[in-house]
């Protein structure tokens, strides 16, 4: 299947962090970041009910935890107003892989954009170590509140799953929940950043002008030691920025970053 789409439906509880807490960290981050101005009104608790698919008690507890730590003022009969408040230390993610994830599912929705089972790039094959044909999935994640792009994800996952990884059940949970509901249990996960710019057909899917500078997410994800499958995410840096947060151990060890110069020697 492809150039099919489809938005995902109303935010599950089974993402595994409280809803209340999730729509919090939302504002937060948009507070923080300054895309909600000191003086500007929240959406009202209904649009924030409809946006999210959540009730009016989970937004109002969302709202008190926000008031509670000084990031809004709620005046009754009128509103939520964001106060005058200093930026939160943003140096570390202080949150997990999978929070992280959970997290990204609640904040977006997604479109379907390419599904099917076909052969892959020589790149993927060689990191998968297959040469056989795999399940493919392109989606694009949009802001929930905004609508606005933030991430197009290209995995590729061995093709015994396309009988799992439907376009309905892709709709209805993530893919991470989904793997582990099919006995998938990832125990390591390598990252890899790079830069590249945008092509007509991902300037198009991120709404940004071709020649755009982009930030690619290589991972490929392990189970019982093996490679399982190859996930890429493409971003804006418009949009998106990637932390990174290292222990003063890991730092000693030089664990889990390192940095790769892909120089050509030129002979001598």
């Amino acid at each position: 299947m492809q150039g099919s789409s489809a938005s995902s439906g109303p935010v599950s509880a089974t993402a595994g962090v409280p809803l209340h807490r999730q729509l919090f960290l939302v504002l937060h981050d948009e507070i923080d970041r300054g895309a909600i101005a000191p003086g500007d009104a929240l959406p009202t608790e209904q649009t924030l009910c409809d946006q999210f698919g959540v009730s009016r008690i989970t937004v109002r507890r969302a709202l008190a935890d926000l008031a509670e730590q000084g990031y809004i003022e709620r005046r009754q009969g009128v509103g939520s107003f964001v106060l005058e408040h200093g930026r939160a230390d943003r140096s570390s993610p202080g949150r997990s892989y999978l929070e992280g994830l959970r997290q990204t599912q609640f904040e977006t929705e997604v479109a379907m954009i390419e599904l099917g089972v076909r052969r892959p790039p020589r790149l993927v094959a060689d990191a998968l170590e297959t040469s056989g044909q795999l399940l493919h999935v392109v989606r694009v994640r949009r802001q929930r509140r905004t609508g606005e792009p933030l991430i197009v994800s290209d995995v590729w996952l061995p093709a015994g799953l396309a009988n799992t990884l439907t376009e309905s059940a892709l709709r209805r949970a993530p893919l991470y929940r989904l793997l582990k509901d099919a006995g998938v249990s990832v125990d390591r996960v390598r990252h890899e950043i790079t830069a590249e710019i945008a092509g007509p057909r991902n300037a198009h899917l991120l709404d940004t002008a071709i020649g755009a500078a982009l930030l690619r997410i290589n991972r490929l994800i392990f189970e019982a030691g093996a490679p399982h499958h190859y996930q890429s995410v493409l971003l804006s840096p418009n949009r998106s920025r990637v932390l990174l947060s290292q222990s003063a151990d890991e730092l000693e060890a030089a664990d889990g970053l390192a940095i790769a110069h892909d120089v050509r020697r030129e002979p001598s």
